[in-house]
Parts: C-alpha cells; structure tokens; sequence
C-alpha cells in the first residue's frame, strides 16, 4: 500500500501511466495542506458513469438543496487547471458507518466522458466460480490508484497525484468481500487514498474490475486488503440501477 520513494507506486508497484486510463480520481475543490487534490479513486464503468466508494462522499461538496457534486480527473499525474468531470455522487442508500458492506458510489456524469473506454464488470458470481474451480488460488489481481506512497518505515504518508499500479495475490473470498494479501517480496497493497478503486482479475493489461478498495488490516498498508465484490446479487442490485450489467 505504500512505497519507500515516490519513483515506484502503492507498495511495490509502478506509475499506471497509460494503462488503465479508465481509472480516475476524486478531486477536492481546494487543495490539502500538502498542496495535492485527490483524496479518493474510482473507475469509468459506463461512457455517463463512474464508480467508486460511498465513503468518499465525506469530502464531496455538498449543495444547498442536499445533493453532492465530485469532480473527477482521468489524468495520470493530476495539476491544477487539468480537465476535470463534473457529475452527480449517488451513494448506495443501505450504506452507513455501521454498513460498510455496502460502501459504493456512483459519480453520474450529465454528458459521455470522451475518448475513454470504460472497464468490464463481471458476471454474478465470478469469484465463487473461480474458487470452486481452484483458479483463485494462483490468480493475480491488479489494484489500481491515487492513494498515498507510505515509506518503509513508520506511517508517514507520502500523496503526489499520480495512478499507480500494483500487483497482489488472492487470500480468501467471503459472501461479500474479496481479501487480497501480501504473500511474498513480489505482492503490493493499497493505501489511503485508494478508496473506490479498482481491483482488476489479471495482469497489468487487464481491465475487468471484480471489486473496488474500501480498506486494510493496518495503517502501514502492508498487510490484507478488503475489496467489495462487484460479482455478487447485492452489489449488482446497485450498479443495475445505473449501468447495464453482464
């Protein structure tokens, strides 16, 4: 989740660059006391429609008449005066702070997002497939976003605005949350900052998302990973509302 210098990315990854362009981030409407702006990610699902994590919608400007409006860069190295998105945050209604399992979000943008193809979701029940038939065992799963950079040591969190990738090994699956574990020197993690982003089914050229980060074991970001599944009837329940599923 984290890294020891801003050259690599979350732990013991690299700069996306180009190679998940739809992967966006959460942009504040001022800047942090560090002088960076993203605070969450997401992913493009639909040419109209962005996902990411209910709990991001803590920091998302509010309107007078109750209705919260996300900016959303699809930059890999966000700057001021980049183009941004402009969309409404729609939140899963059966989300609370004691109802983590249902933490997603949509930002619902008025007019397609240009030049941009959006990722795949899966079919119901994907991952239970996959472990029925032993393949989640050695699968490969790539997360991918703007958290921060978090040093070797200690718990000093390093943001710079940047899409990084990493690279991080199955640990088990439940009815609604796909955990995800550094088992050797080759696995990365997420970080703050990573919210709502994707994990994708494969390498670094994949770009079916089966579910978004929401959080870790620990604050050094190195340990287990829980990632929402997006295969399952609940969260599908959600997203049907919004995009047209597989």
């Amino acid at each position: 989740m984290g890294v020891a210098s801003p050259a690599a990315a979350i732990t013991n990854g690299s700069a996306d660059g180009t190679d998940h362009p739809e992967v966006g981030a959460l942009i504040a409407e001022k800047p942090h006391s560090d002088d960076t702006w993203s605070f969450c990610t997401g992913t493009l699902i639909s040419p109209t429609v962005f996902l990411t994590a209910a709990h991001c919608g803590e920091d998302v400007k509010k309107r007078k008449d109750g209705k919260k409006i996300a900016r959303v860069s699809f930059e890999s190295r966000y700057k001021p005066g980049a183009k941004v998105y402009t969309g409404r945050f729609v939140a899963d209604s059966r989300y609370s702070d004691k109802a983590d399992s249902h933490d997603m979000a949509v930002v619902v943008f008025d007019t397609p997002v240009p030049d941009i193809a959006p990722a795949t979701l899966p079919t119901e029940g994907l991952l239970d497939e996959l472990k029925a038939d032993g393949g989640l065992k050695t699968a490969r799963f790539t997360p991918v976003g703007y958290g921060s950079l978090n040093p070797t040591k200690g718990t000093h969190y390093v943001y710079t605005d940047v899409r990084n990738q990493t690279s991080i090994s199955f640990k088990s699956l439940t009815p609604r949350w796909l955990k995800l574990s550094m088992k050797s020197k080759k696995d990365g993690s997420t970080c703050f900052g990573d919210s709502g982003g994707p994990n994708f089914l494969g390498g670094r050229d994949s770009h079916l998302i089966v579910a978004t980060t929401i959080s870790g074991d620990d604050d050094a970001c190195k340990l287990t990973n829980l990632d929402y599944r997006l295969d399952t009837a609940t969260a599908r329940q959600f997203l049907g509302r919004f995009v047209t599923l597989p």
